[in-house]
């Protein structure tokens, strides 16, 4: 015989504290906890609590790490490579967050995802775990910027973009705690770095985005509290950043504030032509410090892949990784910095043979806190 099951007393447990019941909660995996939003509002709402996500531990570690490839044949399907279990997935996006075919994915941060939306003038910042998203007015008319920047903080996220058709040019700041934006006027810095590699990002380090120029190489910054150009090869700044010589091109990759470290890849040569890659550290002082030389026949495949045409090549940062990429290859050479190792990340089985260009990869690290 089947004993019966006892009923819950309501009277008792709408009574039981909500510190305890959020403590037993926080126990539960990431899948449960998620499929549990839908009960109550309370349970959603613990979803983005601070509180109640700093004792569980589903905020980022329990979630796999992804690189993400967008490129303009995917619609609403991204291949994944998993980084933690070394294996492709295929991301689709959920009915809730269906983008037109117009929409391009320009940039990540810490688990959100910014769209651009040409056929509205705006853009769609989303966190693919909550299913939450927001969509943010351009300030400005027409619809055309540069060199846009996802960037997280500790209350929120910015998003730094050019706008390059006006003039004089200006620099816009969205802040995500008072839903603003920003408009800085700029003079003179735009254009010497608007000309370099249209596919990599501001780098962000210690409160300031980092930009290369092409040549004369330099560096500048910009400052994303003030709204200030700075130029920190500057004889009187602190740390002047004096570049490696004969350098043929560089990009910059922060290490997303694991250890708050500077990172420089670049090719060595001579007359525009590279002849290896070197990887450098900034040290104390704005002094570069070598760390690897890219492998010879690793060098060589990836100058044949972009065919010295250096203004296709950019970096990003994924967990313990420096990823060089090709804006028309669909592999990418990573450096291991734990291992002091180089590797080829092979391209996903699933691409079609003829994309030949477009392949514009991310970094995507689901995180449940990580509000829109």
């Amino acid at each position: 015989m089947v004993p019966k099951r006892r009923e819950m007393d309501p009277a008792i447990w709408s009574r039981f504290p909500e510190d305890l019941l959020d403590h037993v909660l926080s126990f539960l995996p990431p899948k449960k906890l998620l499929k549990l939003r839908s009960t109550c509002k309370h349970f959603n709402s613990l979803l983005f609590s601070p509180s109640f996500l700093s004792k569980t531990k589903c905020s980022s570690s329990a979630f796999s790490c992804f690189i993400l490839l967008s490129h303009p044949q995917c619609y609403d399907q991204y291949p994944l490579y998993d980084s933690t279990h070394g294996t492709w997935r295929r991301l689709s996006l959920p009915h809730s967050l269906l983008l037109p075919s117009a929409a391009t994915l320009l940039s990540s941060s810490k688990g959100l995802l910014c769209f651009s939306l040409p056929s509205s003038s705006s853009f769609l910042v989303c966190n693919l775990v909550t299913l939450s998203s927001r969509t943010i007015d351009f300030p400005a008319y027409p619809f055309d910027f540069e060199l846009l920047t996802l960037v997280s903080t500790p209350s929120g996220y910015k998003i730094f973009m050019l706008f390059a058709k006006s003039f004089p040019n200006y620099a816009f700041v969205y802040d995500s705690t008072d839903q603003s934006w920003s408009k800085f006027d700029i003079d003179g810095f735009p254009s010497m770095i608007l000309s370099q590699s249209t596919h990599q990002e501001g780098v962000f380090y210690k409160g300031s985005l980092y930009f290369t120029t092409p040549e004369p190489f330099s560096i500048v910054r910009f400052d994303l509290e003030n709204g200030i150009w700075e130029t920190p090869n500057d004889a009187n700044d602190h740390m002047t950043m004096m570049l490696p010589h004969e350098l043929t091109f560089f990009r910059l990759v922060n290490d997303g504030e694991e250890s708050n470290k500077l990172y420089l890849i670049g090719g060595v040569g001579r007359n525009g032509i590279s002849t290896t890659m070197k990887l450098w550290e900034l040290g104390c002082g704005g002094n570069w410090i070598e760390v690897e030389r890219v492998p010879e026949m690793m060098c060589r495949k990836f100058m044949s892949v972009c065919y010295h045409n250096y203004d296709h090549v950019y970096c990003f940062w994924h967990q313990g990784m420096i990823c060089v990429c090709c804006y028309t290859w669909p592999e990418i050479l990573y450096y291991n910095v734990a291992r002091r190792t180089w590797h080829w990340l092979p391209s996903c089985p699933s691409l079609p043979h003829k994309w030949s260009c477009g392949f514009r990869w991310f970094s995507f690290l689901p995180h449940l806190y990580a509000l829109v």
